[in-house]
């Protein structure tokens, strides 16, 4: 058995992290943090074409530097790395960081995805808003629960037919290792099958959390034809006028080394593949970080790297589906949330058994 969602069915399943966001409304934007209670081990892997990041070089495992102070997911495109500076500023304060001498300078690493064409008011003068908005997403961090979809980072998101959003996910192992997604779902595909409401994700769906429709029967002839983001979802238009990039944090209280927490980031960006089409495109920066707080020993480094792995995969697949199910209607959208496009979950249809 591979387990079972946490209490929460999210990243705060994994004891130790709190979570903050902080949405401009206006903006059509928004930033998301995750603050371990004391430094992490943390990697990065990216496989989108088109990235946009700040201080991740130092995830490498070869690098000095082992453990961060948080994490930043924002919206903005690489105006929103600014996010980074107000999460620093609040680490400070609060006396947080790698200490070089008297100094300590805050480890926060973050990822950005490209919003600025989603039909909000980005007008915002001589100077982003995205460091105050990263200050406003720490000082809201803590252990209360959270809503997926139109939330923190996910707030402006969109994908190739609909809205996106932030979803989370965590499934307990039964090795009693805890492990969880936060995936910020802006891509250049689709998470849903065809032009039907039914997600990708379905064979990892536990119960409904997205609705519990199953995969679509009979199968749509033109499911894998790839639905792209253009600026108009109602004119066809190239690709390359958008801009895109699915942002995930994968945690776990397992005791991991940077390599151990690298080849996890490796693994989990087959969540990725297994909810969007297309993902990993020239257009998306496509990245997920790992962190690992430390609380539950390996009994079996291998065995359990490779449970850890499998479920990365796991968590990540469902918290996609979970923020797009999820999302708000929004006046400023140029495209429609999955609520809007379909209403109420429609009862799963049952495909007829097979003849013996």
């Amino acid at each position: 058995m591979l387990g079972s969602p946490g209490p929460l069915n999210s990243i705060l399943d994994v004891e130790g992290l709190a979570v903050g966001h902080a949405v401009d409304h206006r903006l059509a934007s928004g930033v998301s943090v995750v603050i371990p209670e004391r430094p992490a081990v943390a990697s990065v892997h990216v496989m989108g074409g088109a990235p946009g990041t700040r201080d991740t070089e130092l995830l490498a495992p070869e690098e000095t530097v082992e453990r961060v102070d948080a994490l930043v997911l924002s919206g903005g495109s690489a105006f929103g790395l600014g996010a980074a500076s107000g999460l620093m500023a609040y680490m400070s304060e609060q006396g947080r960081g790698f200490r070089v001498g008297d100094v300590r300078v805050p480890i926060v690493p973050a990822a950005i995805l490209f919003d600025l064409t989603n039909g909000g008011d980005k007008d915002w003068g001589r100077f982003p808003p995205y460091r105050n908005l990263g200050w406003t997403a720490a000082e809201d961090s803590g252990r209360t629960p959270f809503s997926c979809g139109s939330t923190g980072v996910g707030f402006g998101a969109t994908t190739a037919n609909m809205l996106g959003g932030l979803g989370t996910a965590s499934l307990v192992l039964p090795s009693g290792h805890t492990i969880a997604a936060m995936v910020a779902v802006n891509a250049v595909g689709s998470a849903t099958i065809g032009d039907g409401p039914h997600f990708w994700a379905a064979p990892f769906e536990i119960g409904d959390e997205f609705g519990g429709l199953g995969l679509p029967y009979p199968w749509p002839a033109d499911a894998c034809l790839p639905r792209l983001k253009s600026i108009d979802p109602s004119v066809e238009a190239p690709p390359t006028t958008g801009g895109a990039t699915t942002l995930g944090i994968v945690a776990t209280d397992a005791v991991l080394t940077k390599a151990q927490a690298k080849r996890l980031a490796v693994q989990a960006h087959d969540g990725f593949a297994r909810a969007l089409w297309p993902a990993h495109t020239p257009l998306d920066g496509d990245l997920i970080f790992t962190m690992a707080t430390g609380e539950r020993p390996l009994e079996d480094p291998l065995a359990d790297m490779v449970a850890l792995g499998i479920a990365a995969v796991n968590v990540t697949a469902r918290a996609i589906a979970r923020g797009v199910y999820a999302a708000s209607m929004h006046t400023w959208a140029n495209r429609p949330a999955w609520c809007e496009r379909f209403g109420e979950p429609a009862e799963p249809v049952t495909p007829p058994p097979v003849a013996d």
